[in-house]
């Protein structure tokens, strides 16, 4: 089940919300100490905003031994893209009959 599309854009309005769904989508699979070395918090604020982006459905954590490795949840993003594409539909169209009335 996705996260409702509020959720995922509030997960992606902080800028180190954003810079760790990048490095994950680079390097695939990182733990939050790695991840860490990257962004200018700390590993605990890290592990912080990694449980936003798990709740906004965007990544997932996996245990691996001691370890808790997070990766990037591609289709998290199916909701907000489907919304904004909606929206950019619409606007698509009101901008042709705005053209059609002044070319009219």
């Amino acid at each position: 089940m996705s996260a409702p599309v509020e959720e995922v854009f509030a997960a992606l309005a902080d800028p180190t919300r954003l810079r760790l769904l990048d490095l994950l989508a680079a390097d695939g699979e990182a733990t939050a100490t790695t991840l860490a070395g990257h962004v200018p918090v700390s590993r605990q604020a890290v592990v912080k905003h990694l449980a936003v982006l798990d709740r906004a459905g965007l990544v997932e954590a996996r245990r691996s031994g001691r370890e808790v490795r997070y990766a990037v949840r591609p289709h998290g993003l199916s909701a907000a893209a489907s919304w904004l594409a909606t929206r950019a539909a619409e606007w698509d169209a009101r901008l042709a009959s705005i053209k059609r009335i002044a070319e009219g």
